[in-house]
């Protein structure tokens, strides 16, 4: 009896205990979750609060910082057919190794004894220069020669001509004389003659005074005579002293033209002399470059160009070489409008595809996976509506920050932050709302500069 009445007290508690409980939840309901609001309220607030840190995100892919570790082709510098290849795609090479050997296809350089042809023809304008020296020394004796033949002629034409105008004084002395003397005569005729009409000469001495101004007559006509003469052997030695010098000025003039033809001719042997040294030269230099080799130690990526026999002109790629130990950069893009917000001296965490890593945007020192890095150059120019940064390993590393893999490919994709300033999380999402750009830590040197 007394079981039976405890069970069904049980039975009527557990039918009402549903019923009392659901009115107590009515009761409690609106304050816990008033409770609940408060607290996510309080947690907002929190979070608004919390420092965010701002980043400028840019994509790229994986360089190399300086020109030549970048990836390369090789080119030949002459035309040629392929004979030989001496590596394969994937090989390391060292600097100087060979990469292909090329044979002639110029026919210009067909003839194997070329060298030894060309040397036979410079040795035989060294002969011609020789000779055209030879002329020279000797054309130089000539026109000493005609100097000195010039220099004794002269003398001896000038002597001739003071001698014929020493003659010339003489000689008009002379007839002065024989005239005085014919005068003397005539007078003495003339007295003569008065004298023999008053009776005191003879008619033989007038004969004879008249004989005697003949003879004094004809001594002034022979005296005249040898005066001319005179005249004219000086006339003719001047002018045998003006053909002298005309007939010297005439072979100088054809010894020097024979001297500069001379010239002309060693000038024209060296100038050819220098153009077969030039050849071969070139052809020493040509065959050199039958063999295509490694400008660096690197490896040969690809090869551009295939099989043996195949021809190939002057200044074609034919393989592409990637150096060994490139000193390697990420190239990232980044907006227009973050640019003038990037200092060389920004730092960046960098994400590379194939490393897994978790980036938080605000919190770049909690990610995982990501490398440190530093900004080296700013683009001046855009490439398009982007700029971009090359990015190099930092040096020396942030403490519990590991060195950038050694596997890093030229060309592997990679995601960078620049890291700015750090702001409270409600500044950073009313700056996202307004659109504006980040803030700087520090000014730029030329801006803070330009605004004093």
């Amino acid at each position: 009896m007394v079981s039976e009445s405890s069970k069904f007290l049980e039975r009527k508690v557990e039918e009402a205990s549903p019923l009392s409980r659901a009115k107590l939840m009515l009761e409690k309901g609106p304050k816990l979750l008033g409770r609940i609001m408060i607290l996510l309220l309080i947690l907002f607030i929190i979070i608004l609060m919390l420092p965010w840190r701002q980043t400028i995100a840019g994509r790229g892919t994986v360089t190399a910082l300086r020109p030549e570790d970048r990836a390369q082709t090789v080119q030949n510098q002459i035309g040629g057919r392929i004979e030989k290849w001496a590596v394969r795609e994937g090989q390391e090479v060292k600097k100087g190794d060979t990469i292909l050997v090329l044979s002639e296809t110029n026919q210009s350089y067909f003839n194997p004894e070329l060298t030894d042809r060309l040397d036979e023809q410079l040795n035989a304008k060294r002969g011609s220069e020789v000779a055209a020296e030879q002329k020279i020394l000797a054309t130089d004796a000539q026109i000493i020669a005609l100097t000195n033949g010039l220099r004794i002629q002269l003398s001896a034409a000038e002597n001739k001509v003071k001698q014929a105008r020493n003659y010339l004084q003489i000689d008009s002395a002379d007839l002065v004389a024989v005239r005085n003397f014919y005068e003397t005569s005539k007078s003495r005729l003339v007295r003569y003659e008065s004298g023999y009409k008053n009776g005191l000469f003879s008619l033989t001495d007038i004969e004879t005074r008249r004989l005697k101004l003949q003879e004094d007559r004809a001594k002034v006509v022979a005296q005249e005579n040898k005066l001319n003469n005179a005249r004219q052997e000086l006339l003719n030695s001047r002018i045998e002293l003006d053909n002298i010098r005309a007939k010297y000025q005439q072979s100088l003039a054809s010894a020097q033209g024979s001297r500069s033809s001379a010239v002309s001719d060693k000038a024209k042997v060296r100038e050819e002399i220098a153009k077969l040294r030039n050849e071969m030269s070139n052809v020493d230099i040509r065959r050199g470059l039958y063999v295509v080799r490694a400008p660096q130690t690197g490896y040969v990526v690809k090869t551009l160009k295939a099989g043996i026999g195949e021809n190939i002109k002057e200044g074609e790629s034919v393989a592409t070489l990637q150096p060994k130990s490139p000193l390697v950069a990420a190239e990232i893009y980044v907006d227009a409008m973050d640019v003038p917000l990037i200092l060389d001296s920004s730092n960046v965490r960098l994400q590379f595809e194939g490393w897994p890593s978790v980036q938080f945007s605000g919190w770049p020192s909690v990610a995982v996976g990501t490398f440190a890095g530093k900004v080296s150059v700013i683009d001046r120019v855009s490439t398009g509506d982007k700029y971009r940064l090359l990015i190099r390993q930092d040096h020396p590393l942030p403490e519990n920050d590991e060195p950038w893999p050694n596997q890093l490919r030229q060309g592997s994709g990679v995601y960078g932050r620049v890291i700015l300033r750090s702001v409270p999380v409600w500044y950073e999402i009313w700056r996202k709302l307004n659109g504006f750009p980040p803030s700087l830590e520090k000014e730029p040197a030329t801006a803070a500069t330009n605004k004093k």
